[in-house]
């Protein structure tokens, strides 16, 4: 009877042990630092409608907001390959490279800026940059680009459904606004979204530990909030010099000798789906990525069980795909007036 009962209990503790060692993996008290994303992010100054949504929708996909009527903004932002063009430079008209790589629009409207230097404060100001450079879009000025929509008599009424408060709604702002508006719907929640809402089981016990993994390195000191990342700015080679680094970073935009080499911090939601990394795309694969983190932000040296052990918990933060957002939506045909695209002649 005693052997019996001794057999029992060893049998329980076995078994609860196995089930508190899996629930205690992560504690849950260290996860404050993080928040879940939401369904969209609303700026008050630019409030959601349908007509605006359609509209930015279809502007973002328009190639006739470039000189020569062939890039578009996804055309830098593949919104089917997570917001990325899976290359180290984005292409810009007449096969010009921009000076950095082009971060993913998935999830920007969260940031604490917009660019790598954080020159825009927000997505509807960051919409408007790219189609007036020289080396992506090439429109000479915003006059220029208004002008060519209010040729296209579809967009003319789409402007004024959207901004139906404007006396002359189709103006270059309320394109920055379109556009902006369409992007704080692009949000991807993942597993690790459920896991942070109180699903234990969202995330796998070897991505639990990865997460402990990534907190203990201490990762978190950059990469925490909504958006595990990029929601502040941080020198590139914080304790270790990076090795051949030219491009100043935000101290070309804020003349502050003290945020020289200083970037936004990347946001590592679908970080494994938006190689290459680091503004100017140096950098292909995730763990060598992870691995110069710790080494110069950190000044630490992680093995690759603790490197691979990270990864697996980055892989939680692939999200979904908003489905009906991402599609090629059918776009307003040019109209008799419209111009024809200009060749750009590269200085």
């Amino acid at each position: 009877m005693k052997k019996s009962l001794l057999c029992l209990l060893l049998t329980v503790g076995v078994s609860v042990t196995t089930k508190s060692n899996a629930d205690e993996i992560v504690n849950r008290a260290m996860l404050g630092m993080f928040q879940p994303l939401p369904k969209s992010i609303e700026n008050p100054k630019n409030p959601f409608n349908d007509a605006k949504l359609e509209l930015g929708h279809k502007l973002f996909f328009e190639r006739r907001l470039s000189l020569d009527y062939t890039i578009s903004c996804h055309s830098c932002h593949n919104l089917k390959q997570y917001g990325q063009t899976g290359t180290s430079f984005p292409t810009g008209i007449s096969d010009q490279k921009p000076g950095r790589n082009s971060p993913t629009v998935f999830n920007a409207a969260i940031h604490v800026a917009q660019f790598w230097d954080g020159r825009e404060p927000d997505v509807e100001a960051q919409a408007k940059g790219p189609i007036l450079a020289g080396a992506e879009m090439g429109m000479p000025d915003g006059d220029y680009v208004v002008n060519i929509l209010k040729t296209i008599p579809g967009y003319v009424e789409l402007f004024k459904k959207a901004f139906p408060e404007s006396d002359d709604a189709l103006t270059y702002d309320n394109l920055g606004k379109a556009i902006g508006a369409y992007e704080r719907k692009l949000m991807t929640p993942s597993r690790f979204d459920d896991y942070l809402k109180g699903d234990d089981k969202a995330l796998t016990d070897p991505e639990k530990k990865g997460l402990m993994t990534f907190i203990s390195t201490g990762c978190t000191t950059c990469h925490n909030g909504m958006g595990v990342g990029g929601h502040l700015y941080q020198k590139l080679g914080l304790v270790k010099a990076w090795p051949d680094l030219t491009d100043e970073g935000r101290s070309a935009v804020t003349g502050n000798e003290a945020d020289k080499f200083h970037f936004k911090v990347p946001s590592l939601r679908n970080i494994t789906e938006t190689s290459p990394y680091l503004h100017n795309g140096s950098i292909k694969e995730l763990d060598v990525m992870v691995k110069k983190m710790a080494e110069h932000q950190l000044g630490r040296t992680i093995s690759d069980e603790d490197t691979q052990s990270i990864v697996t918990f980055l892989k939680s933060l692939k999200g979904d795909l908003p489905k009906d957002l991402i599609q090629r939506p059918d776009l307003p045909e040019s109209g008799p007036n419209t111009p024809k695209p200009r060749e750009y002649i590269v200085k």
